[in-house]
């Protein structure tokens, strides 16, 4: 269910909230569906509790979950995953525009970045190859 990479910088918790995460929007975990206990999932996963239970704690403020007490943590509703998710995409999307303020990029740069990026949506949906316009949308700046 969840595999952790020990190499990664990032702390175990934030990787089992986002596997988690994923198996949520993938309807692997779905509405309604209760989560492990936070002792099983650590034993299973051989980490300290503590990490599970701030990985919870972290996905039921996002509203991704939400806790009963006696019965342990439930997946939320598909509205309420979504509302989380948008409200995450916000908050990243905020702090990517503050960035780019503070390293001097203009707001025309970064509307002709938005443009290009919802370019190569389109042409994906449109079953269009997404390197065929010499866009550096995809490129890490």
């Amino acid at each position: 269910m969840i595999v952790l990479d020990y190499r990664d910088r990032r702390p175990l918790y934030e990787q089992v909230t986002e596997r988690l995460e994923e198996l949520m929007f993938q309807e692997i975990l779905t509405e309604n569906t209760k989560l492990p206990s936070v002792r099983s999932l650590a034993t299973e996963l051989s980490i300290n509790p503590n990490t599970i239970q701030r990985a919870y704690a972290e996905l039921e403020q996002r509203g991704y979950i939400y806790s009963v007490k006696g019965k342990g943590s439930i997946v939320a509703e598909g509205s309420r995953l979504r509302s989380g998710r948008k409200k995450a995409w916000e908050a990243s999307f905020d702090r990517a525009v503050k960035d780019g303020i503070q390293i001097g990029i203009s707001p025309g740069e970064m509307t002709e970045r938005l443009e290009r990026m919802l370019n190569l949506e389109k042409n994906k949906e449109e079953g269009g190859d997404d390197h065929d316009s010499g866009s550096e949308a995809d490129e890490t700046v």
